[in-house]
Formats: structure tokens, sequence, C-alpha cells
């Protein structure tokens, strides 16, 4: 089995997170990789938000004035919860997506390839040693959200990745049966 196939068969999400993140180098050629992913038509509808040190506690602001503006019944122990998220991890890359019309590529074709963008950048990092968790929840996948990240309207955050060096035990992968998961239509 070869290198690029193990990485993508060994990535795990992690369930701790802590320094070092990458390195500005090692970001550079991550994010190369993002713009790598299924883009029909050229479009380049995926961007990228890198969040560190100070920039986590302005995400956090962001989250907290989001959720008292759009979240009803808010608990206070909900928005502590909210407050805290963007401190899981040393690093957050925020996915976005801006859809351009085209006749021929629908807008979720768009968001697809953003997201693709997303597994990109988990498989970079992992190949580099450092670990990812893909999150979304109340903070994305809807129109409201861009006014707290200073996106422009058509703008959509597709997720957050959580980036960082792996801490303690990696969760175990499952063996899965493929006969579940496909059909096989032959001749």
């Amino acid at each position: 089995m070869n290198d690029a196939l193990k990485n993508i068969l060994n990535r795990n999400s992690h369930r701790s997170l802590v320094e070092p993140a990458p390195t500005r180098e090692e970001m550079d050629l991550v994010f190369q990789a993002a713009l790598r992913a299924p883009d029909h038509a050229w479009l380049r509808p995926s961007s990228f938000i890198e969040i560190q040190g100070e920039g986590l506690k302005k995400l956090s602001d962001a989250f907290v004035s989001y959720a008292k503006e759009n979240i009803e019944d808010l608990e206070i122990e909900k928005l502590k919860k909210y407050e805290q998220a963007p401190f899981r991890a040393p690093m957050i890359v925020v996915l976005i997506c801006t859809p351009r019309e085209h006749p021929k590529v629908p807008e979720v074709e768009q968001i697809m390839s953003t997201a693709t963008a997303g597994q990109n950048i988990l498989l970079a990092l992992n190949s580099m040693g450092y670990g990812g968790i893909w999150r979304t929840g109340a903070f994305s996948l809807n129109n409201k959200i861009g006014k707290y990240l200073d996106l422009d309207k058509g703008q959509q955050v597709v997720g957050y990745l959580y980036i960082g060096t792996p801490e303690g035990k990696a969760k175990k992968i499952p063996k899965l049966d493929i006969d579940e998961f496909v059909t096989k239509w032959s001749s």
C-alpha cells in the first residue's frame, strides 16, 4: 500500500488538539492542497479564514454575539460552551464558500467543492503529523453567521476545522464491511 492511501485510511478526528499548530510554511502547503479540490468550471468558490492567538478570542466573541441574537431560549450553560468552543485547538480554519452564478454549476456543487477542499486540508495535515476535527453546528450552513465573521453577502460557512497536534490516544478506527456500503453493477 502506498503512503497516500495509508494517509487516507489512517486519518482520524482527534479528541484533544494542542500546540504546536502548523507553521506558516506548512499551512501554505495545506492551502495549496485545499485548492486542488474538484472545481467544475474553475469557479474558485472556496476561501478560508485562518485563526490563531487573539483571533480565537475574536471568533469566540462572534459566536457569543450570534448566539445571543439568533438562538431562542439560549441557556447560560450553552452560551458558555459557545464562548469556549474556539479554544479547543490552537488553530481554526473556517471553510467559506462564495457561490458564483453559472449555467452548468449549481450552488450545491460549489458547496461540495469547498467541502472537498476541507477534506484535502485534513488529509494534508494528517500527512504532516497534525490532527484536525471538522465541526459545523449552529455556526455554519446558514445565511446569518456571515455577518459576525465579516463575510460578504452570499458567502457561506461550510464548517470549522479545529487544528493542532494530537494529544492522547487516538480513537480506534472501526473496520467497516464494504459490502454494507457498496452496490455493484456488473456485466
